[in-house]
C-alpha cells in the first residue's frame, strides 16, 4: 500500500504522515503550501507541491508513486470564514473533493479516508453525539463536510472504493514542538497569541445554555487523531474490508471554553481575566462525542488528556515564537 495524504504538510496532515510512516506505511504528501510547512514532514516522505483540484497532477502522482489509498485532509476549515465566503468553501471543499474522487476512481484506487467534522451535526440538544444523531449543520463549513460525506459514500458505492469518514471534534496539541499549530485560528493558539502580547484572552459568547455560559467542546489531541487515521487506513486495507464507515473521533468529555482558557493561563503562566465578546455566527452551544463506535470498529481510543494537549501546544508555541 502507498497512501497519498492531501494537505500532508499541514498541522494535522503532518501528524498523520508521521503516524502512518512511523508505523511502516508508505506515504506521499500532496500540499499546495498555502498553510503547509515542508519541514514538518519526515525526511523520507516525498512532498509534491500542488493542489488536489489539479486532475492532471493527481493522475501523475498516482502513477509515479503507485498510490493505492488516499487520506484527504486538504480543505478550508474556518467556521467564520465559511459564513463570510460560502462560495469559496463550496467550490474548494465540495468541488475539489469531486475532482479528487473522479481521479481516484479513474486510477482504480480502492481506499479513501475523508477528513470530516463534528460540524456536520450542527447544534443537537444531546449530552453525547453518536453517529446516529441527525445531521443539521448550522454553518456553511459544516454543510460542505456533510455534502462531502455524501459524495464520498456515493463514489464508494459507484466505483467499489472502501471509504471511511472521520468526524473530528476539536483538535489541539502537538506530538513534538516542531509539528505545532502555527495558525491563530483555533482557540488554543488564539489564547497563546493574546497572552504573548500581554492581552486578555477573548471568549466569544458567555450566554449559552451551558453550566458556565460558554460553549462546551470535546477536545482531542492531534496525535490521537493521527493514530485514528492510521487505524482507519489499516481497517480499509484489510482483506475483504467493506467500505462506508463513518465514525466520531473524540474523547467523550466536554470542556467549556472558560475552563480551557483558565487551564491555558495556568500552563502558560500568564493568566489574565478573559474578555467576553459577542457570539460568533455558527457556533453550537455543546458538541461532545460518543467515541464508542470508533473503539468498536477501529480498535481506537483517545489516550491523551486536555492538560497534555495544552502543555504540548504551549511547548510548540514557544519554539516557534
Amino acid at each position: 500500500m502507498t497512501w497519498l495524504i492531501t494537505g500532508g504538510a499541514g498541522y494535522i496532515g503532518a501528524h498523520v504522515a508521521h503516524a502512518m510512516s512511523g508505523a511502516g506505511e508508505r506515504v506521499v504528501a500532496l500540499d499546495d503550501l498555502s498553510a503547509g510547512i515542508p519541514a514538518r514532514l519526515p525526511a523520507h516522505v516525498p512532498l509534491v507541491e500542488g493542489s488536489a483540484l489539479d486532475s492532471a497532477l493527481l493522475e501523475g502522482v498516482f502513477a509515479e508513486h503507485a498510490v493505492t489509498g488516499v487520506v484527504h485532509l486538504a480543505a478550508h476549515k474556518q467556521v467564520a470564514g465559511s459564513v463570510t465566503d460560502p462560495t469559496l468553501y463550496y467550490r474548494e471543499n465540495v468541488g475539489g473533493l469531486a475532482t479528487l474522487l473522479e481521479a481516484v476512481a479513474g486510477a482504480g484506487i480502492g481506499r479513501f479516508v475523508f477528513s470530516s467534522s463534528a460540524a456536520v451535526y450542527g447544534a443537537p440538544d444531546v449530552d453525547l453525539i453518536t453517529e446516529d444523531t441527525p445531521c443539521a449543520p448550522v454553518n456553511p463549513y459544516g454543510e460542505t463536510k456533510l455534502a462531502g460525506e455524501w459524495l464520498v459514500r456515493a463514489a464508494g458505492r459507484a466505483h467499489g472504493i472502501a471509504t471511511a469518514c472521520l468526524r473530528y471534534f476539536n483538535v489541539a496539541g502537538a506530538a513534538v514542538p516542531g509539528l505545532a499549530d502555527r495558525g491563530v485560528f483555533n482557540v488554543v493558539p488564539m489564547v497563546f497569541d493574546r497572552l504573548s502580547r500581554g492581552e486578555a484572552p477573548r471568549i466569544f459568547g458567555a450566554d449559552y445554555p451551558t453550566p458556565d455560559g460558554t460553549c462546551v467542546r470535546d477536545y482531542i489531541h492531534v496525535a490521537d487523531l493521527a493514530e485514528a487515521h492510521l487505524a482507519a487506513a489499516r481497517r480499509l486495507a484489510a482483506p475483504g474490508a467493506a467500505g462506508d464507515l463513518t465514525v466520531n473521533i473524540g474523547r467523550g468529555e466536554g470542556v467549556s471554553v472558560r475552563e480551557l482558557v483558565t487551564l491555558i493561563g495556568e500552563v502558560a503562566g500568564g493568566a489574565l481575566p478573559a474578555v467576553v465578546e459577542g457570539r460568533r455566527p455558527g457556533d453550537a452551544p455543546r458538541a461532545v462525542a460518543s467515541a464508542a463506535l470508533a473503539e468498536r470498529e477501529l480498535g481506537w481510543t483517545a489516550r491523551r488528556g486536555v492538560r497534555e494537549m495544552v502543555e504540548s501546544a504551549w511547548a510548540g508555541w514557544r519554539s516557534g515564537n
